[in-house]
């Protein structure tokens, strides 16, 4: 829709607000600036109820994607601060390159390369030329749910 221009950003509940700024932060790397960067901004809220966000098939936000430019570094620096790699680096249907990661609460996180052919990038020059959107075969079966 004309006139939004981007994510402006994204808010987490968290069960210890503390651990999960620290995950961000030293884990992650990302600037603690009033919990805040200079343009995306993830804001953080304590009083989370639980111990773990809702499953990957439950209604609502499902996860948040950070596009990096060069995957197998990102995941090596991120292994070397104690993270967790929760889905191994793939190629997606999309074509892009991607793995997962979860912060402390369990919020799932996609870090995805960007293919530079990547159907992402035809269906906005399509939508550009007023043409519909491009659907992408998968045969991906829904994944069964997890104990939590």
């Amino acid at each position: 829709m004309a006139g939004i221009v981007s994510l402006g950003h994204i808010a987490l509940r968290a069960k210890d607000v503390k651990r999960t700024v620290d995950f961000y932060t030293k884990q992650v790397g990302f600037d603690e600036i009033m919990r805040l960067t200079d343009t995306q901004f993830l804001e953080i809220f304590p009083g989370g109820l639980g111990d773990k966000a809702s499953a990957r098939e439950a209604v609502g936000v499902n996860h948040f994607c950070l596009t990096v430019d060069d995957i197998e570094g990102v995941l090596a620096e991120l292994v070397g601060r104690g993270v967790t790699i929760d889905r191994p680096l793939k190629t997606g249907p999309d074509g892009n390159r991607q793995a997962w990661i979860e912060d402390p609460d369990g919020v799932r996180i996609e870090l995805m390369e960007m293919a530079k052919d990547a159907v992402q990038f035809r269906a906005v020059r399509r939508r550009q030329q007023g043409q519909g959107p491009i659907a992408v075969p998968t045969d991906r079966k829904p994944e069964p749910a997890l104990a939590r």
